[in-house]
């Protein structure tokens, strides 16, 4: 599927890799769609962007927010033909900590917004790209990519909630790209390592450090941008569907 003139979806748009998405698929001529909940952030890259791309405030977990969000990018750009799915958030802790057991509430918020929010939305999405023409030779209508983790294979220490919603994210790609199949729709997911978020720069230098010696080549972290243009790969190749593509410079995460 050809990116310019298409419509895209990305959650979790308005910074890191949802960001970095988000400008290379304006770049390449797609009108973009960012659905997060940080209205500062989201209205900044809309007026850098120009009238090409729009925010919306929503949250992944609320079915009628995003209901409404998806009508109003069809009201505005006319179709959906692309969904990224990178609204996420983690914890640590371990399942029995100095405190007593992992609560129970902090679980199930990571697996709500992680794992059923990226279902929430695909679903949603998905629905509106089974009411439109298919715009490729192959009689694709749409591409829905998600985002999971190397946690989901090799979960650290404290880890289990994300690397349970991760994994469920996983386990999940295959069954929907079948479900979607005969609508035309593709359904991948990204499987990202250590990759530079703002988030890495609050930490301590040897800590850093030694985090970006543990890939085995390049001995860095990942740019955000690399994992756009996966994303961007994924859309141009339509023969690639049902998969989940590692891109972590071939680490192996260990215990922690």
């Amino acid at each position: 599927m050809e990116i310019q003139g298409k419509v895209a979806v990305v959650t979790g748009g308005a910074s890191g890799l949802g960001e970095a998405t988000v400008r290379r698929y304006a770049s390449a001529g797609a009108k973009v769609a960012i659905f997060d909940m940080n209205d500062e952030r989201g209205n900044a890259l809309v007026e850098e962007l120009g009238d090409g791309v729009a925010y919306f405030n929503v949250n992944v977990v609320d079915e009628s927010a995003v209901q409404a969000a998806i009508e109003g990018v069809v009201e505005k750009f006319g179709a959906i033909h692309i969904c990224n799915n990178y609204a996420g958030i983690g914890n640590a802790c371990k399942t029995i900590g100095k405190d007593g057991p992992f609560p129970l509430d902090m679980f199930k918020k990571v697996i709500d917004v992680n794992l059923i929010g990226t279902f929430n939305v695909l679903r949603l999405v998905a629905a509106q790209m089974a009411t439109q023409e298919p715009v490729t030779e192959d009689a694709g209508r749409g591409v829905i990519i998600n985002t999971a983790s190397i946690a989901a294979y090799e979960g650290q220490i404290g880890q289990a909630a994300y690397s349970a919603s991760k994994g469920g994210i996983v386990g999940m790609t295959l069954p929907i790209a079948r479900d979607l199949s005969n609508l035309g729709i593709r359904v991948n997911t990204i499987v990202p390592g250590l990759i530079h978020t703002p988030l890495f720069d609050s930490l301590p230098e040897a800590a850093y450090n030694s985090l970006a010696a543990s890939p085995l080549y390049p001995k860095r972290l990942g740019k955000p941008d690399e994992i756009a243009h996966l994303s961007q790969y994924i859309v141009e190749n339509d023969y690639t569907n049902g998969e989940c593509i590692r891109m972590d410079a071939g680490i192996r995460m260990q215990p922690k």
